[in-house]
């Protein structure tokens, strides 16, 4: 396996950097169904992996695999060792106070779940108030929901502007009328792009005495995250999106926090002791794994976490945003494409978009025969789906491993597409405005 160079500066990745990425991929030399070469463009949904990360899973299976915790044989101890080992790697690359902070589920929505579950039914009352935005994923939405059917609380939601981005000024006079008990937002919206202050609302939140959720899903894997500096209470993500296994995501919470909660779920592992009379939960972070954990995908997800840190988080989001710009200002350019997101000043490389009159799943099945896999749906948003009056959006979404060549190859095939179904569409004449 080829050694990743370290990569320093935050300028885009250039060309031989990129084929060597690229080289850790095995699938993205593969072609579609219809034979056509494979681009690679729907990784806000779920991103490829490496080989360091499948050998690193492949290796736990093959060498030194057993349940953890309690063992005293050798297998059991190397692989609560290599278990324990990820827990620090991801502690350190969120920058966490603490391992003890870093709890391992199953993924984002399982982890927001958990806070529901927990500190949700432990702290919220009938009358009290959720915020959150429209923009949400369903996980940051739903479990929300289910907290107000248990306790009689409600959900109040923050509005966009017409630029897709949010109105700091109305983000402040919310958390200050409504004093919410809990301010749960995305760090970057999974449909718009949009990235949202979070050090900035976080500190208003704090300054009022208001609990934070940062579901940091979109922006974990693109992004360098400080959740000592960004002072969250509640950070989720998971491994899937950030070239990690599946079946794996991150609670972070202040220890604080997590020791005054309930634990969420009750079993092996997650106790000192147990008699007829009831039962201890065992400490931090242990209280919160109940059962068998993800052995294998930890180990998996640290390998990924490694990889992402000797790249460069905020190479990667140059080299995003180099792709991205060229498909967003691109489709800006085409009349009867509509770019459903801000400008790239304001997102991510995420870049959501309708044509007039043809349906997202037609886009998208025309592209994936082109080769071109995006996604195509409401991206479980419906509610954002539903603010902007459309049932539907496709999307691209860029990534490390993704080339310029791709973006371009994007847009060829996106008017291929819309001649196919509206043979009328040409170009406008000049470039929209920032």
């Amino acid at each position: 396996m080829k050694t990743i160079p370290t990569l320093s500066t935050c300028t885009p990745l250039n060309d031989s950097e990129l084929a060597d990425l690229r080289d850790q991929f095995p699938i993205l030399s593969r072609s579609t169904a219809s034979g056509a070469p494979l681009a690679f463009l729907d990784n806000a949904a779920s991103t490829q992996r490496p080989v360091c990360v499948i050998d690193a899973m492949s290796d736990c299976y093959q060498q030194y695999y057993a349940n953890v915790h309690r063992g005293i044989h050798t297998l059991s101890e190397e692989s609560t060792e290599a278990y324990e080992q990820s827990r620090k790697v991801i502690a350190s690359f969120i920058n966490a106070a603490s391992e003890r902070e870093v709890i391992f589920t199953s993924g984002a929505t399982a982890s927001i779940n958990l806070v529901a579950r927990t500190w949700g039914d432990q702290n919220l009352r009938e009358g009290d108030v959720i915020l959150t935005t429209i923009a949400e994923h369903h996980a940051n939405i739903v479990p929300w929901h289910q907290l107000c059917e248990r306790t009689g609380c409600r959900v109040e939601f923050l509005p966009l502007k017409k630029d897709f981005t949010f109105d700091d000024e109305t983000v402040h006079q919310k958390l200050r009328e409504l004093r919410p008990k809990l301010f749960a937002f995305t760090a970057v919206s999974n449909v718009l792009g949009t990235i949202t202050p979070v050090k900035k609302w976080v500190h208003w939140a704090r300054e009022l005495g208001i609990t934070t959720l940062v579901d940091a899903s979109q922006a974990a894997p693109h992004q360098p995250l400080d959740v000592e500096q960004l002072d969250t209470d509640f950070l989720v993500f998971g491994g899937h999106k950030m070239c990690g296994p599946t079946g794996i995501g991150v609670l972070h919470g202040k220890e604080n926090y997590l020791d005054s909660m309930p634990p969420f779920l009750g079993g092996g592992g997650m106790i000192n002791r147990v008699s007829v009379d009831g039962f201890e939960t065992a400490d931090l972070p242990d209280k919160f794994e109940a059962g068998t954990p993800p052995i294998a995908e930890a180990i998996g997800l640290a390998a990924a976490a490694k990889f992402l840190r000797q790249i460069g988080l905020d190479r990667i989001a140059a080299h995003e945003k180099q792709l991205a710009q060229v498909a967003d200002e691109g489709l800006r350019l085409i009349e009867g494409i509509e770019v459903i997101g801000p400008s790239m000043s304001h997102k991510s490389g995420i870049v959501s978009f309708s044509i007039d009159r043809v349906h997202a799943h037609d886009i998208a099945q025309e592209l994936d025969h082109l080769g071109l896999a995006v996604r195509a749906g409401h991206h479980c948003t419906m509610p954002l789906h539903r603010h902007l009056k459309k049932s539907s959006t496709t999307r691209a979404s860029f990534y490390l491993y993704n080339r310029l060549e791709e973006a371009h190859r994007f847009l060829e095939a996106v008017q291929q597409v819309q001649k196919k179904f509206t043979p009328s569409g040409r170009k406008r004449s000049s470039r929209p405005q920032d």
